[in-house]
């Protein structure tokens, strides 16, 4: 781990103007970096991944509403430093929106759920072995220009769908997926001021700049999630398929909700993990649903067109049948649910 200054943040004011001062090409190439549980950026330092010059603890402002979860009119607010263990268990959330408790406790061990927050959770970065392990010098997430490994290596875990020729990293959180499902919009806190965006817009598909991995700007910093949670969200889930039971990252996930009236689906909310480079919203999935009962045969075609855009490589071939059976089952299991 390379040398760096440690600073407490006194106020959210104070956090973002420490963290405007420095500028990079992206916000987590930036010599400034925000700790929260740090149960990623801590990884990545010690792997030399990341190499801050600052680093600004924020947990001192827990106390704001940047560590409380709030009701709202037409549905909740969570605060970015709002741990997941504590979002996990909040009844409203469990009663109203199943899919994303069970993805924040599908996320980690207990011990990390405790430490990580909101905020810190959706930022994750990949847990690409070529990316983490700095002996391979040919990663244009981690050195731009520098080639991807993963292309010709071994890919088994990575993308099939949001891939380009320059990255096809998996992004590796399970939350994002529920806050996508659920057309969530995340508040972003600046020197300029606090301005909100749709979530689906946070993540940057790899495209030519792998390394630019959001659309955060150099000092933001996450302050909290707005969820509109309308009463058919309780019919919601999410399933993780994995190679172990255990805390371990997604080969194939889905987060679902359904709005069932006289056995048709009249909306649906489509997102999938484990597949993609970013939290992806499968909306031909969705669209192919709406106004559809639920049989054999129309859950085939919806699980086709999620995944028709993907592309695989060597070792990845079976994420697609995997990534498609995940889809159908979990859409089945959320037309019973009793809600």
């Amino acid at each position: 781990m390379q040398p760096f200054v440690f600073e407490h943040a006194a106020s959210p004011s104070v956090a973002v103007r420490v963290g405007g001062a420095a500028r990079a090409s992206s916000t987590l190439a930036s010599p400034t970096q925000y700790l929260a549980g740090g149960t990623t950026l801590l990884d990545l330092m010690k792997l030399e991944v990341m190499r801050p010059q600052t680093v600004v603890d924020i947990n001192g402002l827990a106390d704001t509403r940047l560590g409380r979860i709030e009701a709202a009119p037409d549905g909740m607010r969570l605060g970015a430093l709002v741990r997941m263990a504590e979002a996990a268990e909040h009844p409203d959330l469990v009663r109203d929106c199943p899919m994303a408790t069970q993805a924040l406790k599908l996320a980690a061990s207990q011990q990390i759920r405790n430490m990580a927050s909101l905020g810190g959770n959706v930022l994750q970065r990949t847990r690409c072995t070529y990316f983490r392990d700095v002996s391979y010098t040919a990663c244009n997430k981690r050195s731009p220009g520098s080639g991807c490994a993963a292309l010709d290596g071994f890919n088994r875990d990575h993308a099939v769908l949001g891939t380009s020729e320059q990255c096809i990293a998996t992004y590796p959180g399970d939350f994002a997926q529920a806050l996508v499902a659920l057309d969530a919009r995340v508040e972003l806190m600046s020197a300029d001021g606090v301005r909100t965006i749709p979530f689906a817009a946070l993540h940057r598909r790899p495209g030519e700049t792998p390394d630019v991995e959001t659309v955060l700007r150099p000092g933001d910093m996450i302050a909290g999630f707005q969820i509109a949670l309308p009463p058919w969200m309780r019919r919601s889930l999410y399933l993780k398929v994995r190679d172990r039971e255990s805390y371990e990252f997604a080969l194939a996930s889905a987060a679902v909700a359904l709005d069932m009236r006289d056995g048709v689906v009249a909306d649906a909310r489509i997102a999938l993990g484990g597949v993609a480079t970013v939290p992806w919203r499968a909306r031909e999935a969705e669209e192919a649903l709406r106004g559809q009962p639920i049989d054999d045969k129309r859950l085939t075609a919806v699980a086709e067109s999620a995944f028709a855009l993907a592309r695989t490589r060597e070792h990845n071939g079976f994420k697609v049948a995997l990534g498609q059976r995940t889809l159908t089952r979990a859409l089945r299991a959320a037309a019973v649910m009793q809600v």
